[in-house]
């Protein structure tokens, strides 16, 4: 379709020594730091590492139509890259390098998506909305990304790699949780998802 502009909102990723947060646009979640406390969870699942991505149930979302040009089915993974107004984005194998999103819904216009997602990518023509597709970051237990800071898109890097500006190890994904309270002493952060009742715990390195 000609005519097109393509845009992607941005996850607003903050860290501090004791605390990260990830707020989908329009979100205001505050940041919270683990108490050293805890050390038990109640109701959780932990996926192994595995060079995939990890099993997470709030991501499986539907396919509620919208027309963009990638094509992209809810689990499938993506690279996403490129500035709010002339986003890339690019077919990926999940757990990658290339990897930074996963798809976990697709709607006619990005309010659409859950409050709680990472970030979302839509298209417009003339200013309307022709489709978007919902994101969270493709974790996987085990694995390490580079936040970065500010608007950069997370980035899957070894967790022996000393360049990156804010790197994170995932220790381990809560079902059935809304708070990085019930994370494990393993993790020092987290990344709460109310509406989809998930948690991603994570060790700041």
């Amino acid at each position: 379709m000609s005519g097109i502009v393509r845009r992607l909102c941005t996850a607003v990723i903050a860290t501090s020594a004791i605390a990260a947060f990830t707020v989908g646009c329009g979100s205001d979640i505050e940041p919270k730091a683990i108490a050293e406390s805890s050390s038990s969870v109640a109701d959780s699942t932990t996926t192994s590492a595995a060079p995939t991505t990890s099993k997470i149930t709030g991501q499986e979302g539907s396919d509620d139509g919208g027309d963009v040009d990638i094509d992209v089915s809810i689990g499938d993974c993506v690279k996403l890259g490129g500035t709010t107004t002339a986003a890339e984005i690019d077919n990926a194998d999940c757990g990658s390098k290339d990897s930074n999103y996963k798809v976990v819904a697709k709607v006619p216009t990005s309010d659409q998506c859950a409050s709680d997602v990472d970030s979302y990518y839509y298209e417009t023509l003339a200013g309307d909305e022709q489709g978007a597709v919902c994101l969270d970051v493709d974790w996987v237990v085990g694995g390490c990304m580079d936040l970065g800071s500010g608007m950069d898109e997370p980035a899957r890097i070894e967790c022996s790699d000393t360049s990156g500006t804010n790197v994170v190890e995932v220790v381990e994904i809560l079902q059935n949780s809304t708070s990085i309270d019930e994370c494990g002493s393993g993790a020092d952060s987290g990344f709460e998802h109310p509406e989809r009742k998930f948690t991603v715990c994570v060790a700041t390195l």
